[in-house]
């Protein structure tokens, strides 16, 4: 309901301490979705449109402070955010236990920040056929950058997979 309400407009949603069995789509407008306390706000399992808990397609988003968790669906590519355009920053998150921690479409016009945030227990590849998740998969977007960001426990697939041209790594590990 805060995401509808915030429509083309500009907002932020500031995520309460708990476990959030929710997921939300953003369809248009500019919106920081903020935990009041880092660490402690937690989508815990629950993906909208059988892609992810925060399902990204606005003109722009900010990810602060949150946990995804425990993030599974059919076609085993579950992600705690599935960025689809638009631009994107992530700060001091934390991505565990799921199938993929961020996955993108394609937007040659948007950007994706990643930063000092965790990426651990994520990814997996399939015997039936060949196909794998990975920890960060990100399609052609106009650019990408990751910084001070941990990559830990990975159960298959890249840590960091990344299709676009213009791209930085830096301080991670």
């Amino acid at each position: 309901q805060a995401v509808d309400a915030i429509g083309e407009g500009q907002g932020t949603i500031v995520i309460a301490p708990g476990t959030h069995r929710q997921c939300a789509v953003q369809e248009a407008g500019r919106i920081a979705y903020v935990a009041a306390e880092p660490g402690t706000a937690i989508f815990d399992g629950v993906a909208c449109e059988e892609k992810a808990a925060l399902v990204l397609r606005g003109r722009s988003a900010m990810v602060e402070g949150l946990i995804f968790q425990n993030l599974r669906v059919p076609d085993r590519n579950g992600a705690g955010i599935r960025m689809e355009e638009g631009s994107l920053t992530v700060r001091e998150s934390l991505f565990r236990d799921s199938e993929t921690g961020i996955l993108s479409a394609a937007d040659e016009n948007g950007s994706i920040l990643i930063e000092q945030s965790t990426f651990s227990g994520l990814g997996q590849c399939r015997e039936d056929d060949g196909g794998c998740s990975h920890s960060v998969y990100v399609g052609h977007f106009g650019q990408v950058r990751v910084l001070r960001t941990r990559f830990e426990r990975g159960r298959g697939g890249h840590y960091l997979k990344v299709r676009t041209p213009r791209f930085e790594v830096r301080d991670c590990s």
